[in-house]
């Protein structure tokens, strides 16, 4: 069976504060009916010592008891005077006739102590409250005062306290039940909002948001589901543009290796049936090469690449002379950069070394280099090393046609092309050799940071911590 949220918090409210006003009512319902016990114990104890005081200080002790009877009688008062065997020595008038003590009263009486009992009925003709009072001279018992009250005004008070605390206690838990009702909608109300939103968002809507604030733990998760909602979306624009990178990378792949694969499928079919002339057949062979190894390149790039990303890499660090690593991009890429008139300047001194596995510093280095050679043509690259605190700074800048500023971040994204020039060139092909650098570099705990200036150029800073081997 359901049970509706709102009415387990208005059950759970009204249990907790019933349970709470019985326990608060039968706590305060017996402190009042003692408070009213303990007055009329001290009233009767106060008048019997002020008639064992008056008594010792007169000689005509009848006529004090009788004034003190007249005086009682109207307040509903009775009281006896008896002597050290307990007998009455009342003198004639309205008096409490000869009462018998239990054994325990009569020991506490003659010792001295007061005794008190808040109700009898079984030795005097209607049930009331009664004090002995002892009556002792330099130590030595010689009787005392019983002093009695009827019960009836003592009950009729506390009936009445309790009938006030009755109407109380049923005002309270009707202003309880309605506030109880009202807090138990707006946090029915809140959560319901919460669900609707939910369900908004599994259905695929990611645009939803809940107010939220920090006034409680429903505002805070209302927060968290605004901050979830807002990296789902996130996530989706990330999805949605990396499907449509990757859609483009599937046919810039088909493209690129349909192209040389058709050159060598060609030119095999040439010299396979002597079409090709002698002097023609070594330029054709030198094509099959070239385009070999530009298929080869575009298989090594993604295998690099889900190699970083599945954490396959281990790194093999050592400290390299920066020179020499430089001077090796230099002879491998030159050739490359003189057909596009760009001189290639390295910079750095001769001692600087570097932490780094050296295959893929070569590896990162040859990239970025390629990457300002595509984008660069008659200018000047330089290639700086440089010293930091506790690192060594590389930097790579060209006098290229430069990034607009909205483009940089997405130049680390896989498959990610600045320009539809790069199709057909024989570096950097699909846009996988940027995001491979970037995770490399991260691999060494370092960092990678790019500058640019359309029509001015780019500079790429690497920063590599220096580890002592």
């Amino acid at each position: 069976m359901k049970f509706k949220y709102m009415y387990q918090q208005l059950f759970s409210h009204i249990s907790v504060i019933i349970v709470a006003f019985l326990i608060l009512a039968l706590l305060f319902a017996h402190y009042v009916e003692n408070l009213v016990y303990q007055d009329k114990v001290e009233e009767l104890t106060s008048y019997g010592e002020s008639i064992i005081h008056d008594l010792g200080q007169t000689s005509r002790a009848e006529v004090l008891l009788n004034q003190y009877s007249n005086v009682l009688s109207g307040q509903n008062i009775l009281f006896s005077v008896f002597n050290e065997n307990g007998i009455s020595i009342n003198p004639v008038g309205r008096f409490i006739p000869q009462v018998k003590f239990t054994k325990r009263e009569w020991d506490k009486v003659r010792g001295g102590e007061i005794v008190s009992v808040k109700s009898d009925d079984r030795r005097f003709e209607q049930e009331v409250t009664f004090v002995v009072v002892p009556y002792m001279v330099s130590g030595q018992f010689i009787g005392g005062v019983l002093l009695t009250a009827p019960i009836s005004g003592t009950r009729e008070m506390i009936r009445e306290i309790n009938q006030y605390l009755f109407y109380t206690v049923l005002i309270a838990l009707g202003v309880s039940l309605l506030m109880s009702w009202i807090l138990s909608k707006i946090h029915v109300h809140r959560i319901k909002r919460l669900r609707e939103a939910t369900s908004m968002v599994s259905s695929g809507d990611y645009s939803v948001q809940l107010p939220s604030d920090g006034f409680d733990e429903i505002g805070e998760l209302s927060h968290d589901f605004n901050e979830m909602v807002k990296r789902l979306n996130q996530s989706m624009e990330e999805i949605e543009s990396l499907e449509s990178r990757r859609r483009k990378f599937m046919a810039d792949v088909s493209h690129e290796m349909r192209t040389p694969l058709t050159t060598i499928s060609g030119v095999i079919e040439g010299l396979k049936n002597d079409l090709i002339p002698e002097e023609e057949k070594e330029k054709g062979i030198q094509l099959v090469s070239q385009e070999t190894k530009r298929l080869i390149r575009l298989v090594n790039e993604n295998l690099d690449y889900e190699k970083i990303r599945s954490n396959q890499v281990t790194l093999q660090k050592e400290n390299i002379q920066l020179i020499e690593v430089f001077e090796i991009i230099k002879e491998q890429l030159e050739p490359h950069a003189e057909e596009k008139n760009i001189t290639i300047d390295i910079q750095v001194p001769e001692t600087l070394e570097i932490t780094a596995d050296y295959d893929r510093l070569i590896q990162i280095l040859i990239n970025i280099t390629n990457n300002s050679i595509q984008f660069t043509k008659d200018g000047t690259i330089w290639i700086r090393g440089k010293a930091g605190y506790k690192e060594t700074i590389i930097e790579i800048e060209d006098t290229g046609i430069g990034i607009e500023p909205e483009e940089i971040e997405k130049i680390w994204h896989r498959f990610y092309k600045a320009d539809v020039s790069r199709t057909g060139t024989p570096f950097g092909q699909f846009g996988l050799g940027l995001s491979i650098v970037r995770q490399l570099v991260q691999l060494h705990n370092g960092t990678i940071e790019v500058t640019s200036e359309k029509d001015k150029g780019t500079k790429f800073q690497i920063r590599f911590p220096l580890e002592v081997q």
